[in-house]
């Protein structure tokens, strides 16, 4: 049976790729995004084997864009969140806000969390 759930590391990244969009969610910009969002820094190689990960735990597909010349001919691989990336996503989203509505002092009744 396939891994249904994410880690916290792993629903980040499952959510720049959402944030980044078509042509520009891949590795580099992905590691790019991170740091601005977090304000920490992350190895390529932990961006590369979690989307690695995540295609293989079907939440994420990719292909190959075009060769760009800034790249020195080189393609980008892409990356996006499948349909069901997209359920797990929302079922990972739903379990953290439940348990925050249950949270006493913390609770978000007066958030609308609705996609």
């Amino acid at each position: 049976m396939k891994e249904t759930r994410l880690g916290e590391f792993e629903e980040v990244i499952m959510l720049l790729v959402g944030i980044l969009g078509d042509e520009e969610a891949y590795a580099f910009k992905i590691s790019d995004e991170f740091k601005s969002q977090t304000g920490r820094s992350v190895s390529i190689g932990a961006v590369h084997s979690t989307l690695s990960r995540l295609e293989d735990k079907g939440f994420l597909s990719s292909e190959m864009g075009k060769a760009t010349t800034e790249r020195g001919g080189r393609r980008k691989r892409i990356y996006t969140i499948t349909a069901y990336g997209q359920r797990v996503l929302k079922e990972a989203r739903d379990f953290k806000v439940n348990l925050w509505q249950q949270y006493p002092s913390l609770a978000l009744d007066n958030l609308n969390f609705n996609i």
